[in-house]
């Protein structure tokens, strides 16, 4: 199975590729690369799905000449909380992107972390990677630049192991946690997340959610 040589393409191929992980992101994880974060894992396709619950929210509607990418990421939203099992789930960004920050959030509840990535059962795995094969190409180099100002701020903070981003293939592959297997930082800490929220205006829309 391919998939597009955006940094959504990477975040899916995460998914498939490696063991399921606690949601540590933040947003969420990244490639194998060394000294990068992993996604957590996801199946191949779901079973089948029921019919959408009635009662289920959806998200805003959608805001006038939005592009497929948003469409699609409206329809993932739809998935979570219909069927997914996150009836709170956020609506994305206008630009399409998801509000990793409030993901998160919702993610880190307790018991809340499984399936905040596709769904309970990856029941919403298929929505996922349309929203993922949709996402517009980003320039790479901008996005290495900005992740590589992202790290630097965060260890400036005192977050003083997290990794730079590398380039790979001409894809901008993100830094963040040196072992994501057995993760060194709490991103749930006071010191963590002030950090986080120090040098949360060095990333890029969209790339909140990778490093």
């Amino acid at each position: 199975m391919s998939f597009p040589t955006t940094t959504a393409g990477l975040r899916l191929a995460a998914f498939v590729a490696v063991p399921v992980l606690a949601l540590t992101v933040a947003c969420g994880g990244n490639d194998d690369t060394t000294g990068t974060r992993s996604h957590d894992a996801v199946a191949d396709v779901p079973s089948p799905k029921s019919e959408p619950s009635e009662a289920a929210s959806t998200p805003s509607a959608k805001p006038a000449g939005k592009s497929a990418y948003y469409d699609a990421q409206v329809a993932f939203v739809q998935c979570m909380r219909a069927e997914g099992g996150y009836k709170d789930f956020p609506d994305p960004k206008l630009s399409g992107h998801l509000d990793w920050e409030k993901v998160n959030e919702l993610g880190s509840q307790p018991g809340r972390n499984h399936g905040i990535k596709a769904g309970k059962d990856n029941v919403c795995l298929d929505e996922l990677r349309v929203s993922m094969a949709a996402e517009p190409k980003r320039d790479q180099q901008k996005s290495y630049e900005s992740m590589l100002a992202h790290a630097q701020c965060m260890r400036d903070n005192g977050i003083s192991r997290f990794t730079n981003p590398v380039m790979s293939g001409g894809n901008a592959v993100p830094g963040g946690d040196p072992n994501p297997a057995s993760p060194v930082y709490d991103p749930d800490s006071p010191a963590y997340k002030e950090a986080r929220a120090a040098c949360r205006s060095k990333l890029l829309d969209g790339l909140d959610g990778m490093q």
